[in-house]
């Protein structure tokens, strides 16, 4: 760190497996908001990769513990990349969020592959990662742990909504910042337009050709984590033990299960946003104009879209900045987001090399 500036490259990959997201960011040490997206890039994931991560939860703990020193090296061979094409030479660390595997934090286990030396000796740099462990230990869910960037960098607005693998809400309630999982969003929908051969339904023009199954629909609603007061997370272990099956018990017909499924991702949403046009809302799901506009219907509000970099790597930005925290021993963890014992400073430290 230098200069009352510190550089720092982030990482991030969501659940919804779009691929690794990167950005080169610059922050003003005295004043966060002061921030510079100075360049950003999103690495897809070859076919193989994509199938390994999407298979890993059922992998055995061997096979894990494998997995998270080849994807550490993958994370690296990124990096690399990434520094040589825009030819970055001032780097204080790297924060990687790496890639969820396993969340169960009612059973105290949450796992994110990418193993922090393997990355630090790959590009000879120090690396801040592993942001959740230390928060599911402390009684917390892990998640979300994006809401104290929306406190420090985003608080001119109301509402933080991500649309992305799930969608997550974070805004101020009398001081306190509150935030949570609402439902499941992309890693449904792009599952079913998988089966038609489409890595997603783009601008959800086929869910507009659907008709909705308001038994589905009605099923859905009237799952008990909605009932549940927050803190809460979602994983996808819950999706692929509750939603998946429900709807293919209810439902065949693809357009018809993204159609019901998008008034159900807009109904939830809307539950928690309504009346209000100060919302800020990133992630690949903004794209999904569909969506967009059953979220407004029922909300009763005028979505403004933000700049395409923060919509797109708004996460990777955070994970940044949860680096420059934690590397100066700052809260970056808030109890009453993830209902752990305490605030707190999450992140593990390391350095290249090191024996």
């Amino acid at each position: 760190m230098n200069n009352g500036e510190v550089f720092v490259i982030g990482l991030m990959s969501g659940t919804s497996l779009d691929g690794v997201d990167l950005v080169y960011v610059k922050f003003d040490k005295n004043k966060y908001q002061n921030f510079d997206i100075i360049h950003s890039e999103t690495v897809s994931y070859s076919e193989k990769w994509k199938s390994t991560l999407q298979e890993a939860i059922n992998f055995s703990s061997d096979a894990l513990k494998d997995l998270n020193l080849n994807y550490g090296k993958l994370l690296g061979e990124i990096i690399c990349d990434f520094i040589d094409k825009f030819q970055i030479h001032n780097i204080d660390f790297v924060a990687s969020h790496g890639h969820t595997v396993l969340h169960q934090p009612q059973d105290g286990i949450t796992l994110q592959v990418g193993d922090g030396q393997i990355i630090a000796n790959a590009i000879h740099q120090k690396v801040i990662c592993d942001f959740r462990t230390q928060d599911v230990k402390l009684g917390g869910q892990g998640a979300p742990l994006v809401p104290i960037g929306d406190e420090l960098l985003f608080s001119n607005y109301s509402y933080c909504l991500n649309l992305g693998g799930f969608s997550n809400i974070s805004f101020n309630k009398e001081g306190i910042r509150i935030a949570y999982d609402i439902c499941p969003v992309n890693i449904v929908l792009n599952f079913y337009a998988n089966k038609l051969g489409l890595d997603y339904d783009e601008s959800g023009k086929i869910a507009s050709k659907g008709k909705i199954n308001k038994e589905l629909l009605a099923a859905l609603n009237a799952l008990s984590f909605y009932k549940k007061a927050p803190p809460k997370s979602l994983g996808l272990e819950w999706v692929k033990e509750i939603i998946f099956p429900l709807i293919d018990k209810l439902e065949t017909d693809i357009p018809s299960i993204l159609r019901t499924f998008v008034e159900h991702v807009a109904m939830q949403i809307s539950k928690v946003i309504v009346g209000s046009n100060s919302v800020l809302i990133t992630g690949g799901g903004v794209f999904n104009s569909f969506l967009v506009e059953r979220m407004e219907f029922y909300a009763h509000i005028k979505i403004t879209l933000t700049s395409s970099k923060i919509i797109d790597f708004k996460e990777a930005l955070i994970f940044a900045f949860l680096g420059v925290l934690c590397s100066v021993g700052k809260v970056n963890c808030l109890k009453s987001v993830t209902g752990a014992s305490k605030n707190h400073s999450a992140g593990e430290i390391f350095y290249p090399n090191r024996k």
